[in-house]
């Protein structure tokens, strides 16, 4: 059973790595992006492919970033608290390039309180 104090963590740490990564998206920081991701992390980008750990996630967003995509924004998130550690996000999204949607993203509660992505599920639609 999930306590009201649990969830309400899970939710507060989601909703600040997600603010975290949005704004290294938008900064240009494709290494803050990458850094909100846990070491193992799977990001299926639809259409580009799939992408296994920090380093090859971090470079999916720099390339995005040097093609000149920017200004990520979120439309109308929805979080779901699935337990004391983990929660996922859906939502569409919007930049100055492409839009689509997320399909999941599955945050994890780390060891000091913050989450990261253990999986990242999105579609660009053009």
């Amino acid at each position: 059973m999930v306590t009201k104090e649990q969830q309400a963590a899970v939710l507060s740490a989601v909703k600040k790595a997600s603010a975290q990564w949005q704004s290294a998206f938008n900064s240009g920081d494709a290494v803050g992006c990458a850094a909100q991701y846990e070491a193992t992390a799977v990001m299926h980008a639809r259409p580009f492919g799939t992408f296994t750990g920090t380093s090859e996630i971090q470079g999916f967003w720099q390339q995005l970033i040097d093609d000149g995509f920017a200004a990520v924004e979120y439309v109308d998130p929805k979080i779901e608290v699935i337990d004391g550690k983990n929660a996922v996000l859906t939502s569409g999204w919007k930049m100055n390039k492409a839009s689509g949607v997320i399909h999941k993203e599955l945050w994890v509660l780390q060891e000091d309180g913050s989450a990261k992505l253990r999986e990242d599920d999105f579609e660009a639609k053009g």
